[in-house]
């Protein structure tokens, strides 16, 4: 039996998945797309597949993947949904189809806690407070029974705690096979097991980390994989041109400084001045941050002609002289004690590194490339190609010995056009086969949008104000249930403070802000609800929350998005992106921030309906939407909800959802 006519009688209705598989119902997308990938896997080819929400698209793929018998590398956007992928729906279809299949999980290495660098954090001299002391004894007491050494594993541990830097090791500062506690490294454990593997699950984080340095471990499993499967494929791109091009921030400066501080210290004192080399390196990334002045945290300056907008040239220049004279000045003070302990070798490397790349930055910028530089807590010094278009033609499709490998690239959201250009076109897949999957939903009757009409301007200061206004009102009625997804950070900051003073003094709506707790945390809480007879919630949230969020059922049916999510037109990729086309003929607001807007708007709002019993509300709070003629094309991208023309059809429809909860449904 060809691999086909498996993938389909798996599908069907009284096949082994709907007897094995608890709640599996038979959808003609799922099948579509299983078939599609089926056909992929027995004639090698790159497929690109839209999968609309609701479809099951991890079964579409994941099914005719283990039935193919070949080894599969998959991955996927973010850790969170690596475990998800790693630690459910993976074994519930190896259980449910019977198969001798060995799994694998990789991370990078930030994952894994580092044993040498966890015990030299005790010693760490510029721990936080006692609160991080109390966090470091928890971490070596679970690194005692850990078998994998993933952070994940414990629980507690805020994934933006500053000891997380402290236990966990890098491409710079590992020590390789010259390290003490090289034989029980959890990474090597990781790897080992990866390569041994028959399914292994990564990130599209490490998948390009080691396009561009080869460092992870998936270098050496590629070639023996037939199947590459990138699932959460919208953000194959943005994801790729951060490690496809070079950096330089003061965090890494500074970073360096405290680990030779610290080795120097303990393993060489009184052999070198130890103080005077880190001090001379510390003082020159400092005087590189304090170049860029007081601009406000998360600018990023232009950087066209030889030195970043604002700033002075001279000054610029003779920092990153300073930077990498420094940096060199490190590496002959480390010549002298190498031979002491493995950790000066990579500290030289180290050295040597960042002394080069900050001559790098003093030379042009390399060609069909961008630069711009970052401005807050730490100063970013970044060059990146404009998409990874190249890189995946010369390094994946058309790299010798690929010639057999099937591609599969899939999302709820790749595009607003027949073609997938949106997504295609930057990711060098313009040849690629292309299937789109419609959403099994009844939207007409789930869902509905509205577009208030009595709105300032977006660009006005009292929209937010306005915004959050509202949103206190819609939201009161239905007793939370409401997830407010902003276009910026200062929209999170004027929305959240004023829902806070609206529900401060009554209980009644809890408010949950992005920033204030980790991200799990928050979700968390808002997907319980008003279950236990907690008071129900409002998530205000931007960037991240925009997608991969998923809260089925009645904890959420009230999703207001602040505005239209164009990019920022003043953003140095996007300003670059935007001369590209123009050179080319093209226009930039039709061929990119139109199509960027409409996809951003199509995950925001895939955020409502989640679940064939799912109801709720659609709110776009920009005039823009209904007002311009481009707010068709936009519309055209979002599903085919009913349309509430005003708000006592909201109000009405709100309490309509309310009655229905209270009366009928079972909260998670």
């Amino acid at each position: 039996m060809n691999l086909e006519l498996e993938v389909k009688e798996a599908f069907a209705p009284g096949g082994i998945l709907s007897r094995s598989v608890e709640q599996f119902v038979a959808r003609e997308g799922q099948t579509e797309m299983a078939v599609a990938v089926a056909r992929a896997i027995e004639s090698p080819e790159a497929l690109v597949v839209e999968a609309s929400t609701g479809v099951g698209k991890t079964f579409s793929y994941l099914v005719p993947a283990l039935l193919s018998g070949e080894r599969v590398l998959l991955s996927t956007a973010t850790k969170a949904l690596q475990d998800q992928l790693f630690g459910r729906d993976l074994p519930h279809l190896v259980k449910a189809l019977g198969l001798p299949v060995s799994t694998a999980l990789l991370k990078g290495r930030s994952s894994y806690v580092c044993l040498h660098r966890l015990e030299l954090a005790r010693h760490e001299a510029h721990l936080p407070d006692r609160e991080s002391l109390r966090a470091l004894g928890k971490i070596e007491e679970w690194a005692k029974s850990t078998r994998t050494g993933d952070l994940a594993e414990l629980h507690g541990l805020d994934e933006r705690s500053p000891l997380i830097p402290l236990v966990t090791s890098t491409r710079e500062n590992c020590l390789g096979a010259q390290c003490p506690q090289f034989r029980g490294c959890h990474v090597n454990l990781a790897r080992r097991e990866a390569l041994a593997a028959d399914v292994v699950v990564i990130n599209h984080h490490l998948f390009f980390a080691d396009l561009a340095v080869r460092e992870s471990g998936v270098a050496e499993l590629l070639p023996s994989v037939r199947i590459a499967i990138f699932d959460e494929a919208h953000q194959l791109n943005e994801t790729g041109v951060q490690f496809l091009g070079k950096n330089l921030t003061t965090g890494q400066l500074l970073d360096f400084c405290r680990d030779l501080l610290g080795a120097g210290l303990q393993l060489a004192r009184g052999l070198v001045d130890w103080q005077i080399v880190a001090g001379r390196c510390e003082r020159a990334a400092r005087e590189l941050r304090l170049c860029a002045g007081d601009s406000y945290p998360g600018t990023k300056l232009r950087w066209t002609e030889q030195t970043p907008e604002g700033i002075d040239a001279a000054g610029w220049s003779a920092v990153l002289d300073a930077v990498s004279l420094s940096f060199s000045q490190a590496c002959e003070a480390l010549d002298s004690v190498s031979e002491m302990a493995p950790d000066f070798v990579r500290l030289h490397e180290r050295a040597s590194a960042l002394a080069e790349r900050a001559k790098s930055f003093s030379a042009a910028c390399s060609s069909g490339c961008v630069r711009w530089v970052e401005v807050g807590s730490q100063l970013r010094l970044i060059e990146s190609p404009l998409d990874i278009a190249h890189a995946v033609k010369t390094k994946l499709l058309d790299a010798p010995g690929n010639e057999s490998k099937s591609w599969i690239f899939t999302s709820a959201t790749l595009g607003n056009d027949e073609k997938l250009s949106w997504f295609t076109q930057p990711c060098g897949l313009a040849d690629a086969r292309i299937l789109r999957v419609g959403s099994p939903f009844d939207y007409s009757r789930q869902a509905a949008l509205y577009i208030p009409q009595d709105f300032p301007k977006p660009s006005d200061v009292s929209h937010p104000v306005k915004v959050a206004e509202s949103a206190a009102d819609w939201c009161r009625r239905l007793g939370g249930r409401t997830l407010v997804l902003t276009t910026t950070l200062r929209a999170l900051r004027v929305i959240g403070d004023a829902l806070h003073a609206a529900f401060e003094h009554t209980g009644d709506v809890e408010v949950l802000v992005q920033g204030n707790m980790p991200k799990r945390v928050l979700v968390d809480r808002f997907r319980r609800g008003n279950a236990g007879g907690r008071p129900g919630c409002v998530l205000v949230a931007s960037a991240s929350f925009w997608e991969g969020i998923d809260v089925p059922g009645e904890a959420l049916q009230l999703v207001i998005i602040d505005k239209l999510p164009f990019p920022p037109p003043n953003d140095p990729m996007a300003e670059a992106r935007s001369r590209a086309l123009e050179a080319a003929g093209k226009s930039a607001f039709n061929d990119y921030f139109l199509p960027e807007a409409a996809v951003a708007l199509k995950q925001g709002a895939g955020r409502l309906i989640r679940r064939e019993t799912d109801e709720g509300v659609l709110v776009v709070c920009d005039t823009r939407l209904s007002a311009m003629g481009y707010g068709k094309r936009l519309l055209k991208a979002l599903p085919p909800m009913e349309r509430l023309q005003s708000e006592s059809a909201l109000t009405d429809r709100l309490s309509l959802l309310t009655k229905i909860c209270t009366t009928g449904c079972q909260l998670p």
